[in-house]
């Protein structure tokens, strides 16, 4: 039986149901605890997130994937009480948003290291938790170009994948190139790879999301929610019609089988102020009825949000 990590204990993939693929409990750059400006205490963020988990569980949502990696706050304890309290299945990450974002510990490491440390949290677990990571965070550092940390971080979480089965989710898809080549080289096949936010309004235009997908990758359409429209936007915003055109395009060419969606929400953001009016429910308040008023039929829908993330998260080492 396929089995996928989450923070509670192994479960079939089966019974994941609906899952929000890109998603985060909270997040924060490294050192945002000393930021006394927006710190919220452990109690103010259990009050912000539970209801939000709560309304997703009872949307219909099954499955929640934080997307928050080493130095970035995770807090898998908190997890692992959320998950209990909410009835949310949560999968928490090792790797890292980008090696900006590494403290300088692991920015010296070498790939035998991360390799190790990656897994560590996926057969041993994360900390003293005893949870095991179920997918691993990689991505492109500040710049648009990937360092000499990024390739190490990217060779390391390709190794660890095919050591461990666990897939690979990426911070942006851009210099998508060099990260194929890592990839290929290590020999990882591209399905287990999901290059994440080709839809952000920083970098959509210059994602080869078409080309990616023609390797062999896996696709997602991860920052909705993030619009214009917004009032206060964040600078990766981008007009609610315009996402969703090249969403509907996109999956339009016959790649519904390549195509994952989320909201990459904030449940309470670490050290700084957050996108007020976004959560993961916009997946079910917004988009999925958007995607319904555009002709998507419910057997598309569920192999958006149901089969595909489904089979991502599946542990599969190859043969």
């Amino acid at each position: 039986m396929s089995k996928v990590n989450t923070v509670l204990g192994q479960i079939p993939a089966e019974e994941l149901g609906l899952v929000a693929v890109h998603e985060h409990i909270g997040y924060g750059m490294p050192g945002s605890e000393l930021d006394t400006k927006w710190w919220k205490t452990p109690e103010q963020r259990y009050e912000e997130t539970v209801p939000k988990l709560r309304r997703f569980h009872e949307l219909g949502g099954g499955t929640f994937v934080d997307a928050t990696g080493i130095c970035n706050g995770r807090d898998v304890d908190y997890y692992k009480s959320l998950s209990a309290k909410t009835g949310v299945h949560i999968v928490a990450c090792t790797g890292f948003v980008g090696g900006d974002t590494a403290l300088p510990h692991f920015a010296r490491a070498d790939v035998d290291y991360l390799t190790r440390q990656f897994v560590h949290e996926i057969t041993v677990g994360i900390g003293g938790t005893g949870s095991l990571a179920g997918v691993i965070k990689v991505g492109v550092s500040r710049g648009g170009r990937m360092t000499d940390l990024d390739k190490r971080i990217y060779r390391a979480a390709a190794r660890a994948s095919l050591t461990t089965g666990v897939p690979i989710l990426t911070h942006l898809a851009i210099d998508a190139e060099n990260a194929i080549a890592i990839f290929d080289e290590e020999g990882l096949p591209l399905d287990r790879v999901l290059f994440g936010h080709v839809d952000d309004g920083v970098n959509a235009d210059r994602t080869r999301d078409v080309w990616i997908a023609e390797q062999g990758g896996r696709i997602g359409f991860d920052t909705f929610g993030y619009e214009t429209e917004l009032p206060d936007p964040p600078f990766w915003a981008r007009p609610r019609q315009e996402r969703l055109d090249h969403f509907l395009r996109f999956i339009g060419d016959g790649r519904l089988h390549q195509v994952l969606a989320s909201a990459d929400a904030n449940c309470s953001p670490l050290g700084w102020p957050g996108v007020k009016g976004h959560t993961v429910n916009y997946i079910f308040e917004d988009l999925i009825p958007d995607l319904r008023a555009a002709g998507l039929d419910e057997a598309a829908i569920k192999t958006i949000f149901v089969d595909n993330p489904a089979d991502f998260l599946t542990l599969r080492k190859p043969a």
